[in-house]
């Protein structure tokens, strides 16, 4: 398919040049946007670059050198213009995160895929099934924060946007002729309003796979490693997979080394790593093993909630429906009502449609176009 797409690139990188180019930005009524940031290469991660694209023109936008974002945070809250999107849930909250920007009338082109029935949502793959365009991802991974960025690199970042307006007014249409625009703009609304949780939450290993079957003592002498790497890669300004991996302190922690030939034979760290980690390493090890027994860490686990044998069967006679619905309908089950949600049904065992709005996990087109075949289905005498 032949698109008509920007093909003029400006490269912002003062206040004053953001200015300038606002009031056009105001005249638009569709903007699409995506972001890049830098969290494979510091400690903290940051938004280091804003592409933007109208019909007519591609933005590049440089946040580490303008401070102040607000003539952006205007176009991105303003109600009357359309953000689009690909896979907006990181962008929307990196934006809140960095600058306290919340955005208004977003439309994510990865959701309306999902809810098209599309397999495969990636902006690469929707591109190349829509337009036959391969985008070129060898920068994906690359260190967005280095200034001046390469030329290849910019161009690069402009073409993942300068397809989101013709994707968008394709998708609408679509949505529109299946009867689901409603419930993509449910979703979307829902997802502006996503943030990001607290960074580096005690104790730390609540984050790392397999603890809860580590003992307390073993959790003690994680929980000082992981506080130990946390304070390398702040004071380095890097990631903390690039300090010592996660797989790596778990391994040391079940070892308990406590000599430096002990800690070589776990084979965990590599020789430059042992270098210049492994005797703070094993004072760390001490300190935690000579912790006292009322002091240790316990992992905290959550018991999960007993379903009684009717809740059971209620939720396998949902389950069963969404696969018959989501079949006939051409869309993923977990799309269309989540386990989570399907659970909370069971659990509420709603006989009128009206029941449902008791259920606050339960969109509002879920409601209306779902609510009398949830209910009939609980309805049925061999779900009761």
């Amino acid at each position: 398919m032949k698109i008509s797409v920007p093909d003029t690139l400006v490269y912002i990188n003062s206040a004053s040049g953001l200015n300038d180019i606002i009031e056009d930005l105001r005249k638009e009524t569709l903007i699409a946007f995506d972001l890049e940031a830098d969290s494979m290469f510091h400690f903290k991660e940051k938004v280091c670059l804003i592409q933007v694209a109208t019909a007519s023109l591609n933005y590049i936008i440089d946040p580490l050198s303008i401070p102040d974002l607000s003539p952006l945070s205007q176009i991105l809250s303003d109600p009357d213009i359309t953000k689009i999107f690909h896979g907006a849930d990181y962008d929307v909250r990196s934006l809140y995160r960095d600058y306290q920007i919340a955005i208004h009338n977003l439309f994510d082109t990865e959701l309306a895929s999902r809810f098209l029935g599309n397999a495969e949502t990636g902006l690469n793959t929707v591109l190349q099934n829509r337009f036959g365009i391969t985008l070129e991802k060898k920068y994906q991974k690359k260190d967005w924060s280095q200034r001046p960025l390469p030329k290849p690199m910019i161009a690069y970042a402009a073409k993942d946007v300068q397809y989101l307006i013709p994707l968008y007014k394709i998708q609408q249409k679509e949505l529109a002729e299946k009867e689901r625009l409603e419930w993509v703009s449910e979703e979307c609304r829902d997802l502006t309003l996503v943030r990001s949780g607290p960074l580096n939450e005690r104790p730390l290993f609540t984050k790392m796979k397999g603890a809860g079957r580590l003992d307390k003592r073993c959790l003690a002498v994680l929980e000082a490693l992981l506080e130990f790497r946390l304070s390398i890669a702040e004071a380095k300004d890097r990631p903390l997979f690039k300090v010592i991996g996660n797989a790596s302190l778990t391994k040391i922690a079940v070892a308990r080394p406590a000599t430096m030939e002990q800690l070589i034979k776990t084979n965990a760290l590599s020789a430059k790593q042992l270098n210049m980690y492994g005797n703070p390493i094993l004072r760390h090890i001490k300190k935690a093993l000579a912790m006292p027994e009322g002091n240790l860490p316990q992992y905290p686990y959550t018991r999960p909630r007993r379903i009684s044998n009717d809740v059971s069967a209620r939720f396998k006679t949902l389950k069963q429906w969404r696969e018959q619905e989501a079949l006939d309908l051409e869309i993923d089950p977990g799309v269309l009502i989540n386990n989570t949600v399907l659970k909370t049904i069971a659990e509420s065992n709603p006989q009128k449609p009206e029941d449902l709005d008791a259920i606050p996990v339960l969109k509002n087109w879920q409601k209306k176009e779902l609510g009398k075949e949830i209910t009939a289905t609980l309805g049925k005498p061999e779900t009761n």
